[in-house]
């Protein structure tokens, strides 16, 4: 019995892990298609927070740029560190009433973020303007970037 138990405690610990939004994601260009940044989300007070942790290096950037389209306090600051999905709060199937903000023309969007139900390692970020949104798909980093 205590055998049972314990396969079944691993199998759920790992099921639950696997499915969580938390953790790391390297974002997508949309145009090309490329490794734009790693994200790492988080928890706080029972909300969930995302910094930018990593940058694959582009032709023709700094190493670190600065936010120079980002609003108030966060302009000139670098994009390194910079906390870009703040507030989401768990509804039971998804992240929900958090904003994300994009780095390269300072827009914060409502936004929505879930697992994809076919694939644990994507996860679905939508940004929202009212009726109008965009969803791109980030994943898991499979090795060390």
């Amino acid at each position: 019995m205590k055998s049972a138990l314990f396969i079944f405690t691993i199998l759920l610990t790992r099921f639950g892990f696997s499915q969580s939004c938390l953790g790391q994601w390297v974002t997508i260009d949309d145009d090309s298609g490329r490794k734009k940044s790693v994200v790492n989300l988080y928890k706080k007070d029972g909300k969930m927070f995302g910094e930018i942790i990593y940058l694959f290096p582009e032709k023709g950037r700094d190493d670190n740029p600065k936010c120079e389209k980002c609003p108030g306090s966060l302009k000139n600051k670098p994009v390194l560190g910079l906390t870009i999905v703040k507030n989401m709060v768990w509804d039971g199937s998804e992240w929900d009433s958090g904003t994300i903000m994009d780095p390269e023309n300072g827009k914060i969007y409502d936004v929505k973020i879930w697992i994809d139900e076919t694939n644990y390692n994507k996860l679905n970020v939508r940004g929202y303007i009212g009726p109008f949104y965009r969803t791109q798909t980030w994943i898991r980093p499979t090795k060390e970037y």
